[in-house]
């Protein structure tokens, strides 16, 4: 009986201390909170959908290799598959804010922690006469909610324009082209929140 006993704690510690399920694991929660299925995943990497569900259920191991193609595929860093924060709060200081390449006369900032898992938040300053670029764009399909905080601004949702002012919100699919520009005489501020994450 106490063999028993003694296999059965030794058994639960290297489940505890196994880096495959752990990776695994987590790989699955950043998967799934950008609501993308295995097949996205292997198409992006080049894996097949059999090693990336071997490796979700911890059945099998990784190479360097296949962890930053997966890695990338979630943009993501690799050591983030190795983080599971377990739900805890995870506090970005303003300091630490990444700022963002963004269009003309503007400065976009990401809010959100990284590892992305289920919303993404930035918030941008647009000065007269600057935009989000020339040409409008699309990301993933998202729901997408563009709060102005302060100021004008222009936002282009495919073929209508609609003047935003302080406080206005407006919700749309990021899969539909979209532009911001500022036509007034003074810095706008605007929010972004996106759900799931595909900026």
């Amino acid at each position: 009986m106490a063999l028993k006993s003694t296999e059965a704690a030794r058994s639960s510690n290297d489940t505890k201390a196994d880096p495959t399920s752990a990776v695994g694991r987590r790989m699955r929660e950043l998967r799934e909170g950008r609501r993308l299925r295995l097949r996205d995943i292997a198409d992006r990497t080049g894996l097949s959908e059999s090693f990336l569900s071997q490796l979700e259920r911890g059945r099998t191991n990784a190479s360097v290799a296949s962890l930053l193609k997966i890695a990338e595929a979630l943009d993501i860093t690799v050591a983030d598959l190795f983080d599971d924060q377990g739900g805890r709060p995870r506090v970005l200081h303003k300091f630490e804010r990444p700022m963002i390449s963004f269009g003309t006369a503007a400065q976009k900032y990401m809010l959100t922690p990284r590892p992305l898992e289920n919303l993404e938040v930035f918030t941008a300053t647009i000065g007269p006469g600057g935009s989000s670029g020339d040409e409008a764009y699309t990301h993933g399909d998202s729901e997408e909610l563009f709060l102005v905080i302060s100021g004008e601004l222009d936002l282009e949702l495919g073929d209508n324009v609609h003047r935003m002012h302080t406080g206005d919100s407006i919700c749309y699919r990021s899969s539909v082209k979209h532009r911001v520009s500022n036509p007034g005489s003074e810095e706008a501020e605007a929010m972004w929140i996106i759900s799931p994450p595909s900026y």
